[in-house]
């Protein structure tokens, strides 16, 4: 598989298999930028997974509910974001875990 479609089945994983795609990419690819990307996948899902933990768990004193609506309304626009911009063959990182993979 190319690069670009490498980058839109990372992204699209967030519909389907959040974490086990994005492993499974840094097993058996060569390229060192898919590994990266790939890396930077699995950190966004794992920390907007805790997230939502946390605002589910902070629902019940109410301040959890709109984070619960931020947190999936994020869960599902940068995955389609990226999906956009690699079919453009333009780069895409995450926020805040794009800084933690170089």
């Amino acid at each position: 598989m190319d690069r670009k479609g490498s980058f839109i089945v990372i992204h699209a994983s967030a519909f389907f298999a959040p974490i086990l795609v994005p492993v499974i990419f840094m097993l058996i690819t060569k390229d060192h930028e898919v590994k990266d990307f790939a890396i930077q996948a699995l950190l966004f899902h794992i920390l907007l997974s805790f997230c939502i933990f946390i605002s589910f768990v902070l629902s019940f004193v109410l301040i959890g509910i709109p984070l619960l609506i931020f947190f999936g309304i994020v869960g599902i626009w940068y995955p389609i974001k990226g999906i956009i911009y690699a079919a453009k063959d333009e780069p895409f990182g995450y926020p805040i875990v794009a800084k933690w993979v170089s």
